[in-house]
């Protein structure tokens, strides 16, 4: 039987990134891979093309590129980046360009990496906590949330639900910072709740080990996670691993908010929706799905031995 294409979008990001480096890892899967980068010709690009990928361009604010890509793929990995312009009706617009384009091209399994929608939670009318940009509770769970319906009622989906990166230690300025007494502090607005987190590769692997698994996850929701810890127990691992003392510094989502920083309002919701609703965030990601999914699922611990050096510490 002839391979098929898996279209990957966000191919030289974290998630897509790790999708398409797990395809070309395992040529006996059935599948090839479709990489889709705005910049074929960046470092990223060529080097996946050199790894066997193709490399296409498209851009999800350009839907007939967005349909070029789609063209003939069987399946789809369908990612939007919220914090590239901070715009839920964007991501809104993008995601329904790439559930039209995968329609029109019959692809048989979209996988769309999505989040929850705050707002079936509790209503955003500002009494749990601040209504950001005229409707929303937290911007960039609830347009991905919205955006589910798009896809699912055109395509044969799988919506895919992630967790907190633990990449964002090293990209997103949220890994330890010396306080005045010089020790290291690790801040959350977590208090002692735990927090779901992944490395951002693996929902790649995780993706793959859907596609594998095939059409059982069609119209199925599929929630991952390489481990939930507390703050305390996260900054225990990474007092282990960088081998000086780091400090959980537990704030409010009150004074997160408050930090300055674009999304703080956002991601300071964010943390107050993922302590609150600890219980039912915890459940929806199970670990054992993930490991069944992805073998090589890596735990915090496994995943600050391999990145600890490429974490900033300010």
């Amino acid at each position: 039987m002839a391979s098929r294409i898996i279209t990957v979008f966000g191919a030289t990001g974290a998630q897509g990134g790790g999708l398409a480096r797990a395809l070309l890892a395992d040529p006996a899967s059935g599948f090839t891979v479709r990489a889709v980068t705005r910049k074929p010709d960046s470092d990223a690009g060529r080097a996946l093309a050199k790894a066997g990928a193709e490399v296409v361009a498209a851009d999800l604010d350009d839907a007939a590129s967005v349909q070029r890509a789609m063209n003939g793929a069987y399946g789809a990995f369908c990612v939007t980046n919220f914090w590239e312009h901070f715009s839920p009706g964007k991501e809104l617009a993008q995601a329904g360009a790439l559930a039209d384009a995968a329609a029109k091209a019959g692809v048989q399994h979209v996988i769309w990496s999505t989040l929850e929608d705050t707002r079936s939670f509790f209503a955003a009318d500002g009494k749990r906590m601040p209504v950001l940009m005229g409707k929303y509770n937290v911007p960039h769970f609830d347009a991905k949330g919205e955006a589910n319906a798009l896809f699912t009622s055109k395509v044969p989906t799988t919506l895919l639900y992630t967790s907190f990166y633990w990449d964002n230690l090293i990209h997103f300025g949220m890994g330890p910072k010396k306080g005045p007494d010089g020790v290291l502090a690790f801040t959350l607005p977590m208090a002692d709740q735990r927090l779901s987190g992944i490395a951002a590769e693996d929902i790649g692997k995780c993706a793959l080990g859907i596609f594998r698994e095939g059409a059982v996850h069609v119209g199925a929701s599929v929630g991952i996670a390489g481990e939930h810890l507390t703050g305390a127990q996260m900054a225990a691992e990474l007092t282990k691993a960088l081998g000086q003392t780091v400090r959980y510094n537990a704030v409010t989502p009150e004074q997160y908010r408050g930090f300055g920083f674009p999304g703080a309002e956002d991601l300071g919701n964010m943390f107050q929706f993922y302590a609150e609703f600890e219980d039912a965030f915890v459940k929806a990601r199970p670990i054992e799905v993930a490991r069944r999914l992805n073998p090589e699922l890596q735990t915090f611990a496994a995943f600050l031995a391999r990145h600890k050096d490429r974490i900033p510490l300010g």
